[in-house]
Formats: C-alpha cells, structure tokens, sequence
C-alpha cells in the first residue's frame, strides 16, 4: 500500500471519529475495508485517489471470486462510499466513483427453527413436579400451540385466558387484538398450571399476570429467554436459537402440514402477508430436503 494512501486513510478515519464518535470497533472495520482494498489497488499500480468506477467494480468481482459474503461486501461499499463522498467534500476529488454501484442484494435471512422431534424435547424437558418447571412447561407449551411472541406471553394477564373456549385473547403490535385457538396439549398444560404450580410461585401475592416470576411480577422478555436455552441445554438442544423460535417453528410446521398461508397470516398476528410468506421457504427447504433423503428418486 503506498504511503500516501495510508495516510489518507489516517486522515479521513481520524476526522470520521471526530465528526461522527463512532466505536472503535466501526473504525476498526473501516480501516480494515479501505487498507485492503488499498493494497489491492496497489497491486494494480492505481492509488485511492485514482480508483474510477470500473475498478472498483472488477474489485466487486474479484471479491466474489474470493467467496466473500453479499453482507460484506455491501458493508465494504457503504464504507467505500462514505470515503469517496468526504474526499469530493474536500476537494480532493471532483466525483465520488461509487455513486452508480448497487449494493449486491442481500436476500431476506430464514428464520431459526427447529425441527418437530426438537420441539418435543424441549417441551418435555421441565422438571413439571417443581412449580417454575410446571409454569415453564405450560409457558413452553402455549408458545408453541399459538405462534404468541414472547412480549405477547410474558405480558398476558388473567382476562385474556379463556380455558372454557381454549383461546387466548392477544394485544399485538400495534394495539391490535386477535384471538388464538392453544390447543388441548397447551390448555391441559396451563390448566394443571393455573390449579397448582401459580398459587405456589406467588405465595399469597397477588397478581393479574398469568406466569409471574418468584417475584410475583410480570416476567422480562430476557429472563423467559434465559428459560428457554436452559431447557433446551437440558434437552440437549445444541442449534442457535432465538427468543421467537417456538414462534416459528409454530408457523413453518403449520405451513408443512398444509395449512393455508392466510390462517396462519391471521394467527401470528401479521399485518402484512409478505411477512409470512418467509415462513413458506423454510416449509419448502424442509420438504425439499426430505424429498432429496426419502424418495428413490430424489
């Protein structure tokens, strides 16, 4: 890397940190972006400076040729941009070579989930003799049944149970309600739950919360979140997973077993279709790798 270009590269991240306090870590990528791409430049005899749309864009491809990710390379460009645009602002250059390149499309990400035989490992995983087992276990299995978020059933109270109906009145995004079916396993659950295990949790306190913490308060997202890796621990459940993979593993088995996108549309809550459509991917990706597994022809 020729040293002017290094010092360049000094100068602009030292007037970026001071301008916009960004972390160490946010100018640390950005050295670590603009000091390769010098150094490939050099490689070619070009300096920053010099750089006109055409190499950057042959640099875009040689940074496919090295497999490097869609997200960062549209990363690298966001950084290459911000460079170029301070160099027209100070002069340095009459035009900023990046302003007609696309970012790469980054696709929309598939939702974690798990599969059927994990779901049933982690439901049967609480210790239900113990009332916090008994109370995660009904949690567990509620999430499931309903597609609920999990701000949606820390947050449910009493009023919004009905065991005579087997539905669940929710107050999602938005303010909107929706009423959702739990289903006979989740409704035993929370029935045996409401009879026994609550009362010794709230030990004569009194509270409207449906699954309080000892505390005999509504329970944080992070502290049901914390439940749920340490049940999957136990069931030695050993995926990434997320505070709403119940939630989607409810949606993608639903979906893989024939349910119509709009039903399941209405039961998450989603106001918008495209938002549930991701769901069909990873029933498609499912089914596929089934097909490829099972079928002699596949």
């Amino acid at each position: 890397m020729k040293s002017s270009d290094k010092q360049l590269i000094d100068y602009y991240l030292d007037r970026v940190w001071a301008e916009k306090g960004l972390s160490d870590n946010t100018l640390s990528s950005y050295r670590r972006d603009l000091t390769s791409f010098a150094g490939w430049l050099d490689k070619q005899g070009i300096s920053l400076k010099s750089a006109d749309q055409v190499i950057i864009q042959q640099h875009l491809a040689f940074r496919m040729g090295e497999k490097l990710s869609a997200r960062s390379t549209s990363r690298f460009l966001s950084c290459l941009r911000g460079f170029y645009r301070f160099l027209v602002r100070e002069g340095s250059m009459q035009a900023a070579p990046t302003e007609h390149i696309e970012n790469p499309k980054l696709g929309r990400s598939l939702p974690k989930t798990l599969s059927e035989y994990d779901v049933e490992s982690l439901l049967e995983a609480p210790d239900v003799e113990d009332p916090v087992g008994c109370r995660d276990r009904a949690m567990l299995e509620l999430l499931y049944a309903s597609g609920l978020r999990v701000s949606e059933l820390v947050n449910l109270t009493l009023d919004q149970i009905n065991t005579r109906q087997g539905v669940v009145r929710v107050v999602g995004k938005g303010s909107k309600e929706r009423l959702v079916p739990m289903g006979y396993e989740a409704l035993t659950w929370l029935q045996r739950y409401l009879s026994s295990a609550r009362g010794d949790i709230l030990n004569n306190a009194i509270s409207d919360v449906v699954f309080p913490s000892i505390r005999a308060r509504a329970m944080t997202r992070q502290t049901f979140w914390h439940r749920i890796k340490h049940w999957a621990n136990v069931a030695g459940i050993n995926k990434s997973l997320s505070p709403h993979t119940l939630r989607h593993a409810f949606a993608t088995h639903l979906l893989s077993h024939g349910a119509d996108i709009r039903s399941v549309q209405l039961l998450l809550g989603h106001s918008d279709l495209s938002t549930t459509q991701i769901y069909t991917h990873v029933a498609t990706e499912r089914l596929k790798n089934l097909h490829a597994e099972h079928h002699p022809r596949g």
